[in-house]
């Protein structure tokens, strides 16, 4: 991904909303799945003061479930792991990928085939910036 998007750290896009629950299996009257309110925040959010979202740009992480133009929520707060999809800032430039580690050595790989590892010990300057939680993305229609 290697370019810079804006983030914001207000959680006030995420508002109280009025959510019925949906069955996604055998239909059922949906009086009974009516909740008077959800709070996003409250589901979405545990540490706001670390908390801020992410445009991404590109498609290297299209195979963990992140697309081009998905909205993602970062926690700053969570230490990173081999296996979190962070955003790090590799010299300047920042980037979102999975977090790995081969042998004693950490990588951050893409999700996607034919994509190097980019070997964590190439750079002078890294900084594992937060840890991805969720990826917001509009859902596509079908072509039946």
């Amino acid at each position: 991904m290697g370019s810079n998007r804006s983030c914001s750290s207000s959680t006030e896009a995420l508002s109280s909303l009025l959510i019925p629950t949906i069955s996604a299996g055998f239909p059922s009257p949906a009086e009974d799945y009516i909740e008077l309110g959800i709070d996003l925040n409250k589901y979405l959010i545990k540490n706001p003061i670390s908390t801020f979202f992410l445009r991404v740009s590109g498609n290297s992480m299209n195979n963990a479930g992140i697309y081009n133009n998905d909205l993602l929520i970062i926690d700053r707060s969570i230490n990173p792991n081999p296996g979190h999809i962070v955003v790090a800032l590799l010299d300047g430039e920042f980037t979102l990928k999975r977090l790995i580690k081969k042998q004693d050595s950490y990588y951050l790989k893409a999700d996607k085939e034919n994509y190097p590892a980019i070997n964590l010990y190439e750079y002078i300057d890294i900084q594992i910036w937060g840890v991805a939680i969720y990826s917001i993305h509009e859902l596509q229609q079908s072509k039946v």
